[in-house]
């Protein structure tokens, strides 16, 4: 899978950040939440990122 990054709370590193695959999809950096309560299948997992990576996206005309 290739990925483009879109937008990111820093320009390198280990950050949240927005990425745009090669398959038209999403794919999203962030920290992993454990602490959620719900029953996720074992190949997925939960991230958070900040709200406003979503905005910039939207804003800049990304997605």
């Amino acid at each position: 899978m290739k990925l483009t990054r879109l937008v990111g709370e820093c320009e390198e590193g280990e950050c949240p950040a927005l990425y745009l695959t090669n398959q038209g999809t999403l794919a999203v950096q962030g920290a992993r939440i454990t602490d959620h309560g719900l029953e996720i299948p074992a190949h997925e997992t939960l991230v958070e990122i900040p709200v406003e990576l979503i905005r910039k996206a939207v804003r800049d005309d990304l997605i």
